[in-house]
């Protein structure tokens, strides 16, 4: 998972909460992300692939291997993770940070779906990629960025239908947000919006199943 310094990250979704918790909402919905991803029974490892150092001294707490961002844009960061660092030899998968209603069992779900080559799920919009899975021996080849879907399946991966709402939706408007409170946000992302008094019953909302609490 490659991550931005979080003083640039998610620019679009500026003003969903005050400009000085603004950090604080994009580091909660990371840690959210990547606490479903450790949970899940088909991952082995979580790698972030980084240069902030907040969101490294984060993701260390929570069990992740961080490695240095070699520069080059995110597609440039996702190929060093999964092939150069991970290896070609073993099945990877990139998700995007940005997914704090994502539940285990839905990337369960996905991972064992994914066969041989390479093998993508298509955000809620149907535009954007939430996920890139390759099998060992397969270069990743990402193509994230306007458009992903249809870029990766140009590129020959497949399209995975399975619905999974916490993994396709992904965060980068005010509109996700309020989405994501429907499905039920991770407790990072839960304890930050009703600390900001976005949500008064974020917790009742949730959708638990799957989810470690």
């Amino acid at each position: 998972m490659p991550v931005k310094q979080l003083s640039t990250a998610k620019s679009r979704l500026r003003g969903a909460v005050a400009d000085a918790r603004h950090q604080e909402l994009v580091l909660a919905m990371l840690r959210d992300t990547v606490t479903a991803i450790g949970a899940c029974e088909q991952v082995a490892d979580v790698m972030v692939v980084t240069d902030d150092p907040g969101v490294t001294a984060a993701m260390t707490k929570l069990g992740a291997r961080v490695v240095p961002d070699p520069g080059g844009g995110l597609n440039a960061a996702m190929r060093f993770g999964a092939d150069t660092v991970a290896g070609l030899s073993r099945p990877r998968a990139v998700l995007t940070g940005d997914l704090p209603a994502l539940r285990p069992d839905e990337l369960g779900a996905a991972l064992l779906a994914a066969g041989p080559g390479r093998h993508f799920v298509a955000d809620e919009a149907g535009s954007g990629t939430v996920l890139l899975a390759a099998a060992p021996g397969i270069p990743l080849a990402p193509h994230f960025g306007v458009g992903s879907a249809a870029a990766h399946a140009a590129s020959g991966a497949a399209a995975l239908p399975g619905g999974w709402p916490g993994l396709r939706q992904d965060v980068d408007t005010a509109a996700d947000l309020r989405a994501v409170l429907i499905l039920g946000p991770g407790d990072h992302t839960c304890r930050l919006l009703r600390d900001v008094g976005l949500t008064a019953d974020c917790d009742a909302s949730r959708m638990t199943a799957g989810r470690p609490r």
